[in-house]
């Protein structure tokens, strides 16, 4: 006996569009079980994620800050899935974001201009579509699987970025901790309110929003986009190139990544250290899916999970619960993301061993 699974051949646009709101349905019921199981009232713990984080200024602005970072990353990877190409390299695209754009305030710490923060985001975009390129060139020719190679590269940017901040870079005066100098004014991003935490770079995840949007849904580029990813014969048909779709797809993903990570470093930490790297490139995945795979959808889904994030750490001071408790329950919304959408468009198909081996 084997499973099989069948595209439906009519699918229900209803059942689609309500997908997410599904998967955080059963989100919401099997957390409620683990939570009983962990000895903690559901009710409270529910509330602790999703509502105290919302009656708190200050906690909508960590929101916001902890949003940023996810929205740019998945809109990337959504544009990334949506052609077919499979990029789970998004931290090291990340962090070599933040290591290029970080390049000038490093060498030139006393250089002040305006022009300085535009070159340190371009520097970032640069960083990470250069790092993207290198599964993207792989697959283009010699079609190897760019979910091993763009994954396998996150360890190499991880481990050259913390070569760097121990090293060559470190600020001699930093009493021995890794990371630089710490940047000039004119190298940091202005804040959104004045005094607060959350930084300019929520403004160009708007703008990215927007703007990856409007190419999607409105331009020859983003229909080649859509029917590369659903159907590549169709494609090839009408004279669009997957080998070039890939680089392009790969290069604007790692470029929205990169910015994301000089966003991070210059408006958050204001330094490069070796604590960059905080899984935002994994956890976009999730926002992506969540997302629909829209930008806009993504802006949404990019607080939600944020919100969840800054609920967790609200739950493991006021409920005692660990941080795997935390790890578990978005888990389980990515699960139910993925699966509910898989059901929706597909069938499951059980066909036995003889008859699988005669249409082989």
């Amino acid at each position: 006996m084997i499973l099989f699974l069948e595209k439906r051949a009519n699918y229900s646009p209803l059942f689609s569009a309500l997908s997410p709101v599904l998967a955080l349905a059963l989100t919401l019921i099997f957390g409620t079980i683990m939570f009983s199981i962990l000895g903690v009232d559901p009710a409270k713990a529910l509330y602790t994620y999703f509502v105290l984080p919302l009656t708190d200024a200050y906690l909508i602005e960590q929101i916001i800050l902890k949003a940023t970072p996810l929205i740019l990353i998945a809109i990337g990877l959504s544009v990334c899935f949506r052609s077919g190409n499979w990029n789970i390299g998004a931290e090291g695209q990340y962090m070599i974001g933040g290591m290029f754009g970080a390049i000038i305030p490093v060498y030139f710490n006393d250089f002040q201009s305006p022009l300085l923060l535009p070159m340190m985001m371009i520097m970032g975009m640069i960083g990470g579509a250069l790092f993207a390129a290198i599964p993207a060139f792989l697959k283009a020719r010699f079609g190897t699987n760019e979910i091993l190679t763009s994954l396998m590269l996150v360890y190499i940017a991880q481990q050259l970025v913390d070569w760097l901040v121990r090293g060559p870079w470190r600020d001699p005066q930093g009493m021995g901790f890794p990371g630089t100098k710490s940047f000039n004014e004119s190298a940091i991003l202005p804040e959104l309110i004045p005094n607060g935490d959350a930084h300019f770079g929520t403004v160009f995840a708007v703008i990215v929003a927007i703007g990856v949007w409007f190419m999607l849904s409105k331009t020859l580029k983003g229909f080649e986009v859509t029917v590369l990813g659903e159907c590549p014969r169709a494609g090839r048909f009408a004279g669009f190139s997957t080998k070039q779709m890939t680089i392009f797809a790969f290069l604007l993903s790692g470029a929205l990544a990169g910015l994301a990570g000089i966003a991070e470093v210059s408006g958050s930490v204001e330094k490069l250290d070796d604590k960059l790297s905080l899984g935002y490139g994994f956890t976009a995945i999730i926002v992506a899916f969540l997302g629909r795979l829209n930008p806009l959808g993504i802006l949404v889904a990019g607080l939600i999970l944020a919100l969840s994030y800054i609920g967790g750490e609200e739950a493991k001071i006021a409920l005692q619960v660990s941080n795997r408790a935390t790890n578990v329950f978005q888990g389980l919304l990515l699960f139910f993301v993925l699966a509910c959408d898989t059901l929706i468009h597909y069938r499951i198909r059980l066909v036995t061993s003889s008859k699988a081996g005669g249409t082989g």
